[in-house]
């Protein structure tokens, strides 16, 4: 099995640094990197081929031009770019636990996505958190919350198991699944632009496909950097893209991965 990890940003170099620090100190590595740029500036682009310079992974960054949150559109772009079996996908925000890819690997299995636990970084640990560039941190360490799932547990996440219902606790910033799965309903919807519902509509389609869900809990832990919330003007219209796939059993989208294949 071939392993790309996908991370998605958008102009916030500082985060996406501690993002690929945490990448270099994993316990395994994946096969290829993929960053997903949803139209930063120059500074980001600098900043990565800095880590190429320090790096032997096979890296890609995939950009198109800032024209609004196209989260959905680079996303596809970015997994056409890759032929690896299985996509780890977290944003440009969320540091990795040392174990993240280890554990979403070690619990691949057919006809099944992952998704993960996320730790919260408060905004008052900011400055400290930019200026040491941590990217470890315990059970106890200052300026983090929901630290019960900062617990490195196999043995609790043992009691976990896969579902064909959608979870309320998926998050796009933690998820893992099989690149042929994710082909087959046509990738991410692109009728959906803005924030939400991207992520959870197009795990509607791959639950509608018998493909179940499995949370990680106590296993593929990231750590989320505080931000100011993005702009939900287009949720309700997202929210009802997401409830039409439901309510008609859809198995796949019209405005998906297939152009760019």
């Amino acid at each position: 099995m071939t392993t790309a990890l996908l991370i998605s940003t958008y102009n916030w170099p500082e985060a996406l640094e501690l993002v690929l620090k945490s990448l270099a100190n994993q316990t395994v590595k994946p096969d290829e990197v993929l960053i997903a740029d949803d139209g930063s500036t120059e500074v980001t682009k600098l900043m990565i081929d800095t880590f190429k310079t320090k790096t032997d992974l096979i890296l890609k960054h995939i950009w198109h031009e800032d024209n609004g949150f196209k989260r959905s559109e680079i996303l596809n772009k970015a997994i056409a770019k890759t032929d690896c079996d299985y996509i780890i996908q977290l944003d440009g925000d969320c540091i990795m636990h040392s174990k993240f890819i280890e554990d979403h690997i070690n619990n691949a299995t057919p006809m099944t996505y992952l998704f993960g636990s996320r730790v919260n970084i408060l905004e008052n640990h900011l400055s400290e958190l930019f200026s040491n560039k941590n990217i470890g941190f315990g059970f106890f360490t200052k300026g983090i919350k929901k630290r019960t799932r900062n617990i490195h547990s196999s043995f609790l996440a043992g009691f976990y198991k896969s579902s064909l219902e959608l979870s309320e606790k998926l998050r796009g910033c933690n998820l893992s699944f099989w690149r042929a799965d994710f082909i087959k309903i046509n990738g991410y919807n692109e009728d959906m632009t803005g924030w939400g519902r991207e992520d959870s509509e197009m795990v509607v389609r791959l639950l509608n496909n018998d493909v179940s869900g499995k949370r990680l809990r106590y296993l593929g832990i990231v750590y989320h950097i505080w931000h100011q919330e993005k702009s939900r003007e287009r949720f309700n219209i997202n929210d009802e893209i997401q409830q039409l796939a439901i309510d008609c059993k859809l198995m796949k989208c019209k405005n998906g991965i297939d152009k760019y294949l």
